[in-house]
């Protein structure tokens, strides 16, 4: 994924959720570092497909987004979309935790599928039918943002 487009997906979320100011790095990983990093920030022993982490700024929202390329080259597969496309969907729930949203319980995950679906569309794509609301394929599976030290 080009920087520019990852750019025009996280620019696109923030600016379709109201928020005017902000400073996010996206890293795209392969699964051996996301199971790293997932392993010392969430204590979860196992690659995810991403992670975010807000960090502490009091004058704008301050993030970071970590998406694995591997995780979604193999699940691009069998959602039967493109790694890309996969990988965008990635940044946009990424995004979606760093602006406030989340999903542990079950209507905010409803809530959550909704507004990436929104995000999807405005930029064009479509989510596999395997991957709406109510699915049980879940992005992150509730456990993907955390509190990264300084």
């Amino acid at each position: 994924m080009e920087t520019e487009a990852v750019r025009e997906v996280v620019t696109q979320v923030l600016r379709g959720e109201q928020v005017d100011q902000a400073e996010i790095s996206v890293a795209i990983v392969d699964d051996a570092e996301i199971h790293e990093l997932n392993r010392r920030f969430l204590d979860h022993d196992y690659p995810t497909d991403v992670l975010s982490f807000v960090l502490e700024n009091a004058t704008a929202l301050e993030g970071e987004i970590i998406v694995s390329a591997d995780t979604a080259q193999a699940r691009a597969v069998e959602e039967g979309w493109s790694a890309l496309e996969e990988l965008t969907l990635y940044v946009v729930h990424g995004a979606l935790h760093l602006v406030g949203y989340d999903d542990k319980s079950s209507s905010a995950r409803v809530l959550m599928r909704q507004r990436e679906g929104f995000h999807l569309t405005r930029l064009g794509l479509t989510r596999p039918e395997s991957r709406d609301e109510l699915s049980s394929t879940d992005i992150c599976a509730g456990s993907c943002q955390g509190d990264k030290p300084q």
